[in-house]
């Protein structure tokens, strides 16, 4: 599934997938494949990417239900 919650928060804040990559220390394909549901992120991930967005882990990882 792909996180358009994580995308909107990260264009929201000016940032480039490689100025989030830099910013959390993996690479710009790892933002990538984990905004277009390729790829499912550690909790430590998780919280780096929260950190630097200034988002809580709900507000962008939490899966509706459908």
């Amino acid at each position: 599934m792909k996180n358009l919650r994580l995308k909107s928060a990260r264009a929201a804040k000016d940032l480039s997938q490689q100025a989030l990559a830099d910013l959390v220390g993996v690479s710009r394909q790892t933002i990538n494949s984990i905004e277009i549901g390729n790829y499912n992120p550690t909790i430590k991930l998780c919280v780096a990417i929260c950190k630097v967005l200034e988002k809580s882990l709900d507000e962008l990882f939490w899966l509706e239900d459908e």
